[in-house]
C-alpha cells in the first residue's frame, strides 16, 4: 500500500482512503451489510487505514455501521474521519448535540479527522460568527478531535478566503482531471501547498464519470496500458501531486475495491508521457460537447420557466461521458417537469440575449428528443 506522510502532523496515511458514501446496498435501499463490511475487512488487511464517513451518508445509517464494522478492530489501527453538517448547525449547542450524536453511532472516543462539512464563503463565514470554529479548536485541545478540516464546495476566491483564515491541519477539496478550473481546482491545490496544508481528495473519478467513456475515447488509455481500469488513471492523475495524502473512493462493489488495490498495492506517479495522454483524453471528451454553453445565464429567466443552461449542462455531459442512466435522473428525476427543454415555446427572447450565439430554440429542442432516446 502506497503511504503519504502529512508531515506537518507527524502521521502517515494510505494514499487510498475509503469513502463511506457509496456502499453496497439491498432492493429497500438499506446498505447491504454483510457485503459493504468485507469490503472493509478487505481494504484494511491490505494497508488502507483512512475511513471516510459523514453524518448525512446513506441517510444516516453510515456512521452506524462504520462504527460497528469497525468496532472489531484496534482503534489506533486506523484513522477515522467524519464531519459536521453546517446546514443542520445554528448554535454550539446544535455542533455539542450532533458530535455527541456522531461519538455514539461511531463507537468511538474521539473523531481523527474531523472536517467542517461541504463549505463555502458564506457558510464558513457563518460557522465563525456562530463560535462553531472556536469550538472545534477546543474538541482538539481536549483530545476529542486529533485534526480540525473542512471540505469543500464553492469557487477558488472562496476556498482562498477560508484556507487563509486559520491554520488549518488540513482540508479536502474535489479535483479530477477534467475539472481543474472547477472549484478550488489547481490553483487551490497549489495553495495547499505553498502553505503546507495536508490535501484529501474527493471524486477522483467524477462521480464515476471518468470510468464510463465512449470505446474510442476509452482505447486512448487502453492503447497505452491495455491491463489497467480507466478509474486507474484517474487516481494515478491526482495521486502524482506530492501534497496529496489521501485520494477518497466511494467504493460500492467488491471489483472497485479489488481494483483500487491494485492500483494503490504498487501505486506508480503519471510519467510525462502519460500526462501529456490525459491531457490529450481531456481534450477530445471536450470536443464532443453540443454546444458552448457557459453558463453565463444571459438567457435566463426564461418566460415559460425552462432552465435553458441546466438542460444544456445535461446534454453536454451526456455526450462528453455517455452515462446515459446520469442524464436520464438529472434530467426527468432532478430536474422538474416545467423546468425540462420541450417547455420552450421558441418565443426566442434567449437568443437575442446569448453572447455566444446559440441557436437555443433547436437546441432545446434536441435535448428533449435525446433524453426521450434514453427512454
Amino acid at each position: 500500500m502506497e503511504y503519504r506522510k502529512m508531515e506537518s502532523l507527524g502521521i502517515s496515511t494510505s494514499l487510498l482512503g475509503f469513502g463511506c458514501m457509496r456502499f453496497p446496498t439491498m432492493a429497500d435501499g438499506e446498505i447491504d451489510e454483510v457485503r459493504a463490511e468485507k469490503m472493509l475487512d478487505d481494504a484494511l488487511a491490505a494497508g488502507v487505514n483512512y475511513i471516510d464517513t459523514a453524518y448525512p451518508y446513506h441517510g444516516g445509517k453510515s456512521e452506524p455501521f462504520v462504527g460497528k464494522a469497525l468496532k472489531k478492530y484496534p482503534r489506533e489501527s486506523f484513522y477515522l474521519a467524519t464531519k459536521l453538517p453546517a446546514w443542520l448547525v445554528n448554535s454550539v449547542e446544535d455542533a455539542e448535540r450532533i458530535f455527541n450524536e456522531q461519538l455514539e453511532r461511531l463507537k468511538t472516543d474521539y473523531i481523527d479527522f474531523y472536517l467542517l462539512h461541504a463549505m463555502g464563503g458564506g457558510r464558513y463565514d457563518d460557522m465563525v460568527r456562530l463560535g462553531i470554529v472556536e469550538w472545534g479548536e477546543k474538541k482538539k485541545a481536549e483530545g476529542k478531535i486529533k485534526y480540525f478540516g473542512f471540505s469543500f464546495h464553492d469557487n477558488y476566491q472562496a476556498f482562498e478566503h477560508i484556507l487563509t483564515a486559520r491554520k488549518w491541519d488540513f482540508c479536502q477539496i474535489q479535483l479530477n482531471y477534467m475539472d481543474t478550473e472547477v472549484q478550488a481546482g489547481i490553483k487551490g491545490y497549489e495553495l495547499t501547498e505553498k502553505l503546507g496544508v495536508p490535501l484529501v481528495i474527493m471524486e477522483p473519478v467524477k462521480g464515476g464519470s471518468l470510468t464510463t467513456f465512449a470505446d474510442d475515447i476509452a482505447n486512448m488509455f487502453k492503447s497505452e496500458r491495455p491491463d489497467e481500469s480507466l478509474a486507474s488513471w484517474a487516481l494515478r492523475f491526482v495521486g502524482t501531486m506530492p501534497n496529496v495524502k489521501v485520494i477518497l473512493s466511494g467504493m460500492s462493489t467488491e471489483e472497485q475495491v479489488a481494483d483500487n488495490l491494485k492500483t494503490f498495492n504498487k501505486f506508480e506517479p503519471l510519467t510525462e508521457k502519460e500526462q501529456q495522454l490525459v491531457k490529450d483524453v481531456v481534450a477530445a471528451v471536450k470536443a464532443r460537447v453540443k454546444n458552448g454553453c457557459t453558463n453565463c445565464r444571459y438567457c435566463m429567466p426564461c418566460p415559460f420557466g425552462v432552465d435553458i443552461p441546466r438542460n444544456f449542462a445535461i446534454w453536454n455531459n451526456y455526450s462528453m461521458y455517455g452515462n446515459a442512466g446520469g442524464a436520464k435522473w438529472s434530467y426527468y428525476n432532478d430536474m422538474k417537469a416545467e423546468n425540462r427543454a420541450d417547455q420552450c415555446k421558441k418565443c426566442g427572447a434567449c437568443e437575442k440575449a446569448c453572447p455566444q450565439a446559440i441557436q437555443i430554440r433547436d437546441n432545446l429542442a434536441q435535448v428533449h428528443s435525446c433524453m426521450e432516446g434514453l427512454k
